[in-house]
């Protein structure tokens, strides 16, 4: 018996690379005979963990002054996201997302983790960000979606310091393993794919792994 079969996955539920990325990931698995074998672990990165809760900022303007770029050119790249999830059968606003930080929103996933419920958390959370407007900072806005999800014990995580230090230990992990940029997928501790390079490119590299692992 060979061990069980890892892809942690580093990646921030602020991040629209992110949410294509795990949409092609998921693609790939589909395609991919042993997909019963294969754990996801999600992993915490926060684009900028700087990032007030409340902003008062447009999510087009941050880039254009992130990116040294003017207000229309960002607007452009929007559009051009927003097309993209449409392949996916996803409607995203960047009009109405509210730029915010998201460590908290990490510590609900990493807590749904620990239920069996990792990867339905986060695409709730990408979906209340990218199509929903949802301020995913917001504890009330946080308990509301795990109860949607199933997730137990929310409401705990606001009065202590549970699953901080594992969120604080993925980011660290990326950090030394050199990962500045997400989504960053490993595959079984050897294999990295960065970016969102679309669900072949996912497949082709899965592959690989999974024949190196059991050559």
């Amino acid at each position: 018996m060979h061990d069980s079969f890892v892809i942690d996955v580093w990646s921030d539920v602020v991040c629209p690379f992110c949410y294509l990325g795990s949409r092609q990931l998921s693609a790939a698995l589909e395609t991919f005979e042993h997909r019963d074998e294969v754990v996801v672990r999600h992993r915490a990165f926060e684009l900028d963990p700087r990032t007030p809760a409340v902003i008062g900022q447009s999510l087009e303007e941050l880039v254009a002054k992130k990116y040294q770029i003017p207000v229309e050119r960002s607007r452009e790249l929007h559009h051009q996201l927003e097309e993209q999830a449409r392949t996916y059968g996803m409607t995203w606003s960047f009009a109405s997302a509210q730029a915010t930080n998201s460590f908290d929103a990490h510590r609900l996933i990493a807590l749904s983790s620990t239920q069996g419920l990792g990867e339905p958390m986060s695409q709730r959370l990408f979906s209340a960000y990218f199509s929903e407007g949802l301020l995913i900072s917001d504890r009330d806005v946080l308990n509301s979606l795990a109860r949607e999800v199933g997730v137990e014990g929310a409401p705990d995580l606001w009065t202590s310091g549970a699953f901080v230090d594992e969120v604080r230990a993925d980011e660290t992990e990326a950090a030394e393993l050199g990962i500045s940029g997400v989504p960053a997928m490993l595959m079984d501790h050897k294999f990295m794919v960065l970016g969102a390079q679309g669900a072949d490119k996912i497949a082709d590299v899965l592959q690989r792994a999974w024949q190196r692992q059991n050559a």
